[in-house]
């Protein structure tokens, strides 16, 4: 995992008023609820008592409550109350939830600082100038209508977010639909990795041809891009296809543990605006991703091992030059450069 990023973790709209909701996220068990205002925190799900999922549990007021003893903990992690020793007695200082995470919402997603220690404050007490912005597709603004596809894909997450940098595999594992046409003939990809406040970005440009004996040209042969990148990610979780300035996929690659991820995946549209035809513009929008979708990951979720990397062994071809820039600059990032 890449340390001190915004990850997309849930859309907003799985974490309800009223009832704490447990996940698994980079590998660790997380509780979210909402308070009365709608603030989501989250922390890791684990009372220090006796080791219960607090997720099972209740809400107290601003405080989840454990199912087991009644301790009480708020937003900061820190422990409110202790029934057994009584409802004036000031809970010990060493009764605090491990991990609290900085969560925000926005575009229908949570997000949560992935984060270590800075400055000796933890991440969940950093003040809001040290965290970045939450990372997002400027282009997309509230013109858009959304719908979403959630699926679990039994791989890494680093694995899914190569699948969608490989143009290469596109007139093989998609013949039926996006890749027909037999453009099995890979210019380049040209790839331009920019920093951004919000994170660093990877824009892609696609150039396939139809295979009538040409050479193919490399990323260095190709012209200058006149026109948006036809594909963008943002580290650490979130992708766009620009397939048209009014019609975008994006996805969340969410990661669970090192074996597991659960795609969110969206389109976003504002050709249909009237609400019937918005709405079976979008339905039938998430029905040919999920044709699209499965075609990938039944492909996917075979690849070994689970996680990719840089020296994992694999022979990489020039059109994989886009997943060989991913893999760089994740190593980096990891590293903290």
């Amino acid at each position: 995992m890449i340390p001190n990023q915004w990850y997309v973790i849930l859309e907003s709209n799985e974490v309800k008023t009223g009832k704490p909701v447990g996940v698994t996220r980079m590998g660790e068990k997380l509780v979210l609820w909402r308070d009365a205002q709608g603030q989501v925190t989250c922390m890791a799900d684990l009372c220090p008592h006796r080791g219960v999922a607090l997720s099972i549990g209740k809400l107290a007021g601003e405080c989840v409550e454990c199912p087991f003893h009644g301790f009480q903990f708020d937003p900061s992690g820190r422990c409110t109350l202790i029934p057994a020793n009584g409802k004036n007695a000031t809970p010990p200082k060493a009764f605090q939830v491990k991990r609290v995470y900085p969560a925000r919402e926005a575009h229908g997603f949570i997000y949560i600082y992935w984060g270590e220690p800075k400055d000796d404050l933890p991440p969940a007490i950093l003040p809001p100038a040290l965290l970045p912005p939450l990372p997002w597709f400027d282009s997309i603004d509230d013109s858009f209508s959304y719908s979403t596809l959630r699926d679990l894909w039994a791989t890494h997450y680093s694995r899914a977010i190569e699948n969608q940098l490989d143009s290469v595999h596109v007139p093989f594992v998609h013949k039926t639909t996006i890749g027909r046409g037999n453009r099995t003939l890979i210019n380049g990809p040209l790839t331009r990795v920019e920093s951004q406040p919000y994170g660093d970005v990877i824009n892609m440009w696609v150039f396939n041809e139809v295979d009538t004996g040409q050479k193919p040209r490399r990323a260095s042969e190709l012209p200058a891009p006149t026109r948006h990148p036809m594909l963008q990610f943002i580290f650490p979780n979130l992708w766009q296809n620009w397939i048209a300035d009014d019609l975008r996929v994006v996805v969340a690659f969410v990661p669970i543990d090192a074996e597991n991820t659960m795609m969110y995946l969206r389109q976003y549209q504002r050709i249909a605006r009237t609400p019937v035809v918005r709405e079976l513009f979008n339905a039938l929008g998430t029905l040919g991703n999920l044709i699209i979708e499965r075609q990938d990951k039944r492909i996917v979720i075979t690849q070994r091992p689970k996680a990719s990397g840089l020296h994992i062994g694999e022979k990489m071809i020039p059109g994989d030059g886009p997943i060989v820039d991913y893999r760089r600059r994740r190593d980096e990032l990891i590293a903290g450069k």
